[in-house]
């Protein structure tokens, strides 16, 4: 029996006068199931990406002792890619490649201890910032994905916990919603680079603070760059209600980046287990997820400087700003990632290669939007039918 759309169809071999002639037949037998269609990245409606920090594959889900519920849980609910890479080091250029396709510079290789604006120089095919001397404050003419959303009347949140914690800290805005739109002046130093007891949110852990296109309208910011304070009720609204794109960004103890938390807390991998626990399950319980939704958790760098999909050492097109995107060679490393989806065959496997601007790619690609700065390069895709697996 042969699958087609208007059927089934039986394949018969009749032999009349002694040759064989093949006919098919469509039978449409009360009961008969119907083709599976195929699968469409549109039917994905709600995506959440959660970042967490400074761990590679084989620290993180090489190691399942370390972190049974990230390395162990998360893969049997869902598919682990086990080569996506990051493209960078340190957290800053990783973080802004994953929400806008620009690539690298010497600054945001090294966090952007200050906040030096950079020029409104847009060139070549990727539509790269050109600063050779680096920058971290991206003129309002470079676009975000959340740019990108709000065009498309999509709505779209990034949760940022402890975020507001102190005011003066971090240059929040007071909302009726809670803090919002807390981020470093332009030239200024950055108050948040190290945590507090009282507050752990670090400005540079989340890439639309360094977007003018996000962050010179206050209300624009303010309306999308939250703390965790609404996160939850936003997981119980109805589907049509919730965020169609939602960035996690956990504080310094939760994302694994203290070891040990100043608050005292055991920090690294043990911290982001326990902090998944709680807030995975959250999500796939929300009525947006069960509505077609993809969860995204990977780590923003790795622990050396590998690279796939086309990224090399060198200036080029792609990146024409820093010699060698990872500081001692072409990448970030990998790190890994783990998807879960209603269309994804829980304990699904990919070793097809992707990266951060793969993830920035497919989430375009879900939401029918034009691929952003290096998301567009040849040598990156967009996930496939390795990762979804069920149509």
């Amino acid at each position: 029996m042969v699958g087609t759309a208007g059927g089934l169809v039986r394949i018969a071999r009749v032999a009349i006068g002694g040759l064989l002639i093949v006919g098919l037949a469509i039978a449409h037998a009360v009961g008969a199931p119907a083709a599976r269609s195929m699968f469409s990245i549109h039917a994905i409606k709600h995506v959440w990406v959660i970042d967490l920090e400074n761990e590679g594959y084989a620290q993180s889900f090489g190691d399942p002792a370390a972190d049974p519920y990230l390395a162990r849980t998360l893969p049997q609910l869902g598919a682990l890619l086990k080569n996506y890479y990051a493209i960078g080091h340190n957290s800053a250029d990783n973080y802004i490649a994953q929400i806008s396709g620009q690539a690298p510079n010497l600054l945001t290789q090294y966090d952007c201890p200050v906040w030096v604006p950079l020029p409104n120089i847009v060139t070549g095919p990727y539509h790269q910032v050109l600063a050779p001397e680096g920058g971290c404050v991206f003129p309002a003419s470079v676009p975000t994905l959340g740019n990108q959303l709000s065009a498309a009347k999509l709505n779209w949140k990034a949760y940022l916990e402890d975020m507001g914690n102190n005011p003066a800290r971090d240059r929040t805005v007071t909302t009726a919603a809670g803090p919002a739109c807390g981020h470093p002046g332009t030239w200024a130093v950055d108050g948040t680079e190290s945590a507090t007891k009282t507050d752990q949110y670090a400005a540079r852990h989340e890439g639309f603070m360094f977007f003018r296109s996000v962050t010179q309208n206050e209300q624009f910011c303010a309306a999308h760059i939250v703390s965790f304070k609404p996160l939850l009720a936003d997981l119980k609204k109805p589907a049509a209600q919730a965020p169609a794109f939602s960035w996690i960004t956990p504080n310094l103890c939760d994302d694994g980046h203290d070891i040990p938390c100043v608050a005292g807390q055991r920090g690294g991998l043990t911290q982001i287990d326990g902090f998944l626990a709680r807030w995975v399950p959250l999500i796939m319980a929300s009525p947006a997820y069960k509505a077609g939704g993809l969860i995204l958790v990977t780590f923003d760098e790795g622990t050396t400087d590998t690279a796939c999909c086309g990224e090399t050492n060198g200036f080029s097109a792609a990146h024409p700003d820093t010699l060698k995107p990872g500081l001692g060679g072409p990448g970030g490393g990998d790190v890994g990632l783990v998807a879960l989806s209603p269309y994804i065959k829980p304990g699904t496997v990919s070793t097809v290669n992707y990266n951060h601007y793969s993830m920035l790619r497919t989430v375009e690609d879900i939401f029918s939007l034009p691929h952003l700065g290096d998301a567009a390069e040849p040598g990156v895709r967009t996930f496939g039918k390795d990762v979804f697996t069920i149509a």
